[in-house]
């Protein structure tokens, strides 16, 4: 009797413990809730190991910190935005607080002396990204989530050894857990022409310090600090449709040139020193350039090392503004219930809002949580597509003619609040433009959800829905 007053009280204990902690996030908690309920003990170990608050950490504050000078010099050389009526197009005029909250919310202003690439899919990114590399004069910094050693992942090792050799510097930054299969031959090779690799917590380092839950989920190329990349592709032959199971793959990347590169290159600084433990201080790393271009575009740097959640509430801000359309591509559909809110008042406000999902997934249980939210979705108005040519893995964001949003960050709350993201956001209506017509082409290749039709999905697969989405803050 004894040891089952001791259990209870345990449990209770438990219980109480993720209560008190998780109070901020209802939903995450009930997540954690649950997990406790299938697995007492193990469940409170995975939380202890897991959930840690990642910006109560000293040396994080203490990056920041750091970064301060550099950032500095960043904004003493680029050409800012200080007023809604400077963004061209006309429809930032009325929009004083949104150009509040894009500017103050971020470390990066809106910049004005830019010229940007849309990259639709692998193989134009990657040669993108190698011309570059191949025309580097100082240094190439790169910042992934994952590196493969294949075809793809060789073809850059090769490029990045020859341009070592030429005397370049060469930095890569990669994530423990999302290059978890990058084996060590591969790091050796690069390591004996002189390039510096560091991994962003390995995952070794992460269960010990509870921090497993945190990934730096960046895709950041930045070439002589004249030159950068952002977006969905990793590198990996499966960005070239290399993985049988998924086929084709659509992506979205960004090239980019100008102001804007300044502040990928200050991100990337900061977490090279975090990683390395290095402060890289050199001028030319920030250098004066000849970019003659007016794009105006606003670099958006999220993570659990931050006192706010930015890009969430810029996806947030943009929603609520919306007069005409919203239009969403996204693997991964698991939006906060602020986004879902905003969706669901755009909609029955008479918005044009459009959602595109896979058909093919990569996660089933992700895929399951994504479809939750349909039937609720598609009640209001709101049309949901799924994508039947391949996986479609890009991450955009179109509101109106107002702005669109290109990076890392899926619509989910991984991405919102435990991953390292980076959007760039884009003003210029060449550039809404073209991303919209690789929305418009993309639907070609759908299917539109049908309320009645999507109601009469099995049993099963509701149930389904149900525990994913009770999951879906810890995915």
């Amino acid at each position: 009797m004894i040891w089952v007053v001791l259990a209870l009280l345990i449990f209770i204990f438990q219980i109480a413990t993720i209560l008190i902690l998780e109070f901020r996030q209802p939903s995450k908690t009930v997540a954690w809730l649950l997990i406790l309920f299938i697995l007492p003990i193990i469940g409170f170990v995975m939380y202890y190991f897991l959930a840690k608050e990642y910006q109560n950490r000293r040396i994080v504050r203490k990056r920041n910190v750091v970064a301060k000078e550099q950032r500095l010099q960043a904004l003493l050389r680029c050409k800012m935005v200080h007023r809604p009526a400077d963004i061209k197009g006309g429809e930032f005029s009325r929009q004083e607080r949104l150009f509040r909250l894009l500017t103050g919310m971020s470390t990066s202003p809106i910049t004005s002396c830019n010229e940007t690439r849309v990259l639709t899919n692998g193989r134009v990114t990657f040669d993108a990204i190698l011309d570059a590399i191949e025309g580097a004069n100082h240094h190439i910094h790169m910042e992934y989530y994952t590196i493969r050693n294949d075809v793809i992942g060789r073809r850059f090792k090769d490029a990045l050894i020859r341009k070592a050799k030429e005397g370049i510097e060469v930095r890569i930054v990669y994530d423990g857990v999302g290059s978890l299969e990058l084996d060590d031959g591969y790091l050796q090779e690069l390591h004996k022409a002189g390039i510096m690799t560091h991994c962003f917590l390995t995952p070794r380092m992460a269960f010990f310090e509870k921090r497993m839950n945190y990934r730096d989920h960046r895709k950041i190329v930045v070439v002589d600090g004249l030159i950068g990349f952002v977006g969905g592709i990793n590198i990996g032959d499966e960005y070239l449709g290399g993985n049988p199971k998924l086929g084709f793959w659509r992506d979205t990347h960004l090239q980019i040139r100008g102001d804007a590169v300044y502040f990928l290159q200050d991100v990337f600084l900061r977490n090279w020193w975090f990683t390395a433990k290095e402060r890289l201080s050199n001028p030319a790393y920030l250098p004066e350039h000849s970019c003659e271009g007016t794009e105006q575009v606003q670099i958006i740097a999220s993570g659990p090392d931050s006192v706010a959640d930015a890009i969430l509430e810029c996806v947030f801000a943009a929603v609520s503004v919306a007069k005409n359309r919203i239009y969403i591509t996204t693997p991964y559909f698991i939006p906060d219930p602020s986004v879902l809110m905003g969706l669901r008042t755009a909609a029955l406000s008479g918005v044009d809002v459009r959602i595109i999902i896979p058909y093919v997934a990569d996660s089933k249980l992700v895929l399951y949580a994504s479809l939750s939210y349909v039937e609720d979705l598609l009640g209001v108005g709101v049309r949901i597509y799924r994508y039947h040519k391949g996986f479609v893995h890009s991450k955009v964001l179109i509101v109106d003619k107002l702005l669109a949003s290109v990076g890392t960050a899926n619509m989910d709350m991984r991405s919102f609040f435990s991953n390292f993201e980076l959007n760039a956001l884009l003003f210029d209506k060449t550039a809404i433009r073209r991303l919209e017509e690789d929305f418009m082409s993309d639907l070609e290749a759908c299917e539109e959800l049908n309320l009645y039709t999507f109601r009469q999905r099995p049993r099963w697969q509701k149930a389904s829905e149900v525990v994913a989405r009770m999951l879906s803050p810890l995915l």
